[in-house]
């Protein structure tokens, strides 16, 4: 899509192949105020496999390149992304829409816990209600001129995964998996509906794939052998980063400092982002 894209299709004379009018077409417009060129989804078929640690560790390694970069929380019913950041301040709005929070290094973040009064609440709303939440944080939000948006999905293939990919013009998505066996089955179900909904698949990450001893270094793998390359070959897909299970991770995460936190497992996957800006892709 143009560089300038605020997904109001109706109003474009552009002639491009993201272009909706002329197609049953869901998609939500941007606030006025906001413009955002990339965006990127990370998905999961299950809960539990760290699509919120990588959602956040991208965001903070393509702030570091120097790109504006924001999170989506869609993660109604179980938001984690504040945390990791460390935020406590509130969201605020005026009548042009709701202002993100931002981090200490100015990523901007939009979640449900910015919003509640309390971040122990529980969302206690039915499916369609939640997929309308995430549907104003993006149209009400005033994300101003963003060059990457992640969104942090619920785990599955219900209402909100696919109000989002009906909503907004997705530029890609990374799904996020976990090296037992059982989850291949559960990735060729995200796999398929992304299939479904035209949304194009960056690649696989496997999270908690191993950990190492801190006597001898060596990889020793809890959950048994990794299948993702198998995985991979069988729906077509690149394998995008391995992460191991870090302490230091969880310990990052638990005292809001995901920022500070340095490994680099997903420099690669952070590189094919930067080119697909630079492409035009």
């Amino acid at each position: 899509m143009s560089e300038n894209c605020n997904q109001n299709c109706g109003d474009c004379s552009e002639t491009c192949s993201d272009r909706k009018v002329g197609k049953t077409d869901f998609t939500e417009n941007l606030n006025d105020f906001s413009r955002v060129k990339k965006v990127i989804g990370i998905v999961s078929g299950k809960g539990g496999v760290g699509k919120s640690l990588v959602t956040s560790t991208l965001a903070v390694l393509m702030n570091r390149k120097g790109y504006k970069t924001a999170i989506l929380d869609a993660d109604i019913t179980g938001p984690s992304i504040p945390k990791a950041f460390g935020l406590k301040q509130k969201a605020v709005g005026s009548e042009a829409g709701l202002l993100p929070v931002k981090s200490d290094k100015g990523i901007e973040i939009m979640s449900i816990n910015l919003i509640l009064d309390n971040e122990t609440d529980p969302v206690v709303w039915r499916g369609p209600v939640i997929a309308n939440a995430v549907k104003q944080f993006w149209t009400d939000v005033i994300w101003g001129d963003i060059d990457f948006m992640f969104i942090d999905m619920p785990p599955g293939t219900g209402d909100v995964p696919l109000t989002v990919f009906q909503s907004i013009a997705i530029d890609g998505i990374i799904i996020v998996t976990t090296p037992q066996e059982l989850v291949s089955m559960i990735v060729g179900k995200a796999v398929k509906m992304a299939e479904m909904m035209n949304v194009p698949i960056i690649g696989l990450v496997e999270n908690m794939g191993y950990v190492k001893c801190p006597d001898c270094d060596k990889e020793i793998r809890l959950f048994g052998d990794s299948h993702i390359e198998e995985i991979a070959r069988t729906n077509g897909l690149h394998v995008l980063a391995k992460l191991p299970i870090d302490p230091k991770i969880a310990a990052a995460c638990d005292m809001g400092e995901i920022e500070q936190f340095d490994a680099d497992w997903l420099d690669k996957t952070a590189d094919i982002l930067e080119v697909s800006l630079e492409m035009g892709e």
